[in-house]
Formats: C-alpha cells, sequence, structure tokens
C-alpha cells in the first residue's frame, strides 16, 4: 500500500516566502494566546451562568460546572479562540487567507471528510465492542432521548468546532508550516503530533491508563498525519476527528467530565479499578482500530479510499 506523495507535495510547497520558523513560532504563540484568553472568557462566562443557578455553593462546584451541560457546551465553544488565532496569524503573520490551511486548491474535500467520517465510525462501533468485552461496564446516560434530539444539532457543531480548529493548528498550520521549512517526517509530522498527543495527559488518571490513551492518541494523530500526506488536503483528516469525538460525546462516553451528552456511559478511564494489564490491551484496541481506519481509507480496493489532491484532479493514492 504505497503512498504517492505529489499532493503532499504541492500542499508543503503552498506557503509564500513569508512563512519561516521565526514568523511560525510568532503565529503558533499568537494561537496559543488568543485560544487561552477565549477559554478564559467562555468558561467565565459559563460558570457565571451554571453558579447563578445553583441554590448553594459546594466545595466541588467547579468540578461540577466542567462535567455539567453548560460546562461542556463552554468548553467546546472555547476552541473558536484557536480559528480567531489562526486568521490573525495567516492573515497578518503570513499574509495568506486561512483557506489556505485546507489544501493545496483552498478548500476541503468533502467526499474525503465524508469517507473519514464514516470510516472512524466504523471503526470506533469495533472498537466500543472490544472494550465492552474488557469491561462490560455500560449504562444509560443520565439525558433523556428528547434531550438528546434537542442538543443533536447544537453538539455536532460545536464538536465540529472543536475538532476542525485542532486539526487547522496541527495538521494545517504547524504541519504544512515545518513541512515547508524542513524535508524530515520526524521535524513536520513527529512534533506536531507529541503536542497534539501530550494535550490528552489528565491528571486525574492513573500512569498505566494514561500512557494507554496516550499510545491511542498518538497512533490516531499518526493516521491524521497519513490522510494529510496522502491527500494533500485537510478533509479526511477533519471527519475522522470529528467520528471520533462525536462517538464519545453523544454515542458512549469513558469519561466522567464528558459524559453530559453521551446516551451510554462506560466504566471512566480516569476511575479505579483498571489494571495495567487493562492499559495494555486499552492500548492495543486502539491501535487496531487505527489500523483498520488506516486500511478503510487509504486501502486500494477499499470503497472508501480517498483521493489525492492533484492538479488535472485525478484521483491517485
Amino acid at each position: 500500500m504505497k503512498i504517492d506523495d505529489t499532493a503532499f507535495e504541492r500542499y508543503r510547497n503552498t506557503p509564500n516566502a513569508g512563512t519561516n520558523l521565526l514568523r511560525l513560532l510568532l503565529g503558533t504563540a499568537i494561537v496559543v494566546l488568543l485560544w487561552g484568553a477565549t477559554t478564559a472568557a467562555v468558561l467565565f462566562g459559563g460558570a457565571y451562568v451554571y453558579f447563578a443557578w445553583q441554590a448553594a455553593v459546594s466545595p466541588y462546584a467547579m468540578q461540577g460546572f466542567l462535567a455539567s451541560p453548560i460546562g461542556v457546551l463552554s468548553a467546546l465553544a472555547s476552541f473558536a479562540g484557536i480559528w480567531i488565532g489562526l486568521w490573525i496569524a495567516m492573515r497578518w503573520v503570513h499574509g495568506e487567507p486561512l483557506s489556505a490551511l485546507l489544501g493545496a486548491d483552498r478548500r476541503v474535500s468533502r467526499s474525503d471528510f465524508l469517507k473519514g467520517l464514516i470510516a472512524v465510525l466504523i471503526t470506533s462501533a469495533l472498537s466500543e465492542v472490544l472494550l465492552y468485552w474488557l469491561e462490560p461496564g455500560i449504562a444509560r446516560g443520565s439525558i433523556s432521548l428528547s434531550s438528546w434530539l434537542l442538543f443533536l444539532i447544537p453538539i455536532v457543531a460545536l464538536t465540529l468546532l472543536q475538532t476542525s480548529s485542532e486539526e487547522m493548528l496541527f495538521r494545517g498550520y504547524l504541519l504544512r508550516g515545518l513541512a515547508n521549512r524542513f524535508r524530515s517526517p520526524f521535524i513536520w509530522a513527529l512534533l506536531p503530533g507529541l503536542l497534539f498527543t501530550s494535550l490528552h495527559w489528565s491528571g486525574g488518571s492513573s500512569a498505566a491508563i494514561n500512557a494507554c490513551v496516550l499510545v491511542s492518541i498518538a497512533a490516531f494523530a499518526l493516521l491524521l498525519t497519513l490522510l494529510v500526506y496522502a491527500t494533500g488536503n485537510l478533509g479526511a483528516a477533519l471527519g475522522a476527528h470529528l467520528g471520533n469525538n462525536l462517538t464519545g460525546f453523544l454515542l458512549i462516553s469513558h469519561q466522567e467530565s464528558y459524559n453530559s451528552f453521551a446516551l451510554f456511559t462506560a466504566t471512566p478511564l480516569e476511575g479505579p479499578g483498571w489494571t495495567t494489564t487493562d492499559a495494555v490491551l486499552i492500548a492495543m484496541i486502539g491501535i487496531v482500530s487505527t489500523l483498520l481506519t488506516i486500511v478503510l481509507l487509504l486501502h486500494p480496493r477499499s470503497p472508501l479510499r480517498v483521493s489525492a489532491e492533484v492538479p488535472n484532479g485525478a484521483d491517485t493514492i
């Protein structure tokens, strides 16, 4: 299963002369600053609304807010700061339109977006079956079906905001900028992937569970990077990332802090009782799921095979 790099070479050569390492660092600093400021503002506003509805404030009120529906919505909305920061960085630091990050043709491949979404929904279902075999502790979530349907569109929209902002930053801005300056994938692929993976560390989980989650996230980051490399476009990565997060937010949640809108809840990974063997098996399930997704999206005979963005519009892999 060889991948033609023609599309990626087009993508990595799209930045103008204004994209150098110093400006890339400056742009990244702007994104982080805007992300932090937006997060603080949105969470402050959400917390104000949450506490205004509470008759009494407990010592664990902040934890309650973050795990509440208002807290989840606020957390997702805070990722708008990445979009704002990227627009400022691209416009004023690099002198390029924000759409330049989407692909060589400055647009999202809709077909690849749908293929990435479908493929990850399929493999997520498989991984949930395997996780159920490992720990059959699935219960009905606290949200009613009518409320779930009411919040379905807002959650999908905010999850798209969250996942697309991360893809634009890690597989777009950083990957594209570094690939333009450096030929080695150990720089342009590894560094954004490590940054992306490190953000998923959980202070409430054991070392073993954190390790297995980070291994699974790193494998998923590799998948997303391969999709950009194969297509020269963020479309497939955007769809795959959205499918992964929608599964956790809306269907089956494995996190105590993000299960407000999930129809079902599984044994939280932050909770006690997980052994080192469990952690190894969870990591293996994540890796197998990622490998299957790679096959579905990149194998020449797969009906979900993504297509490379090339000048004459031909589809190649």
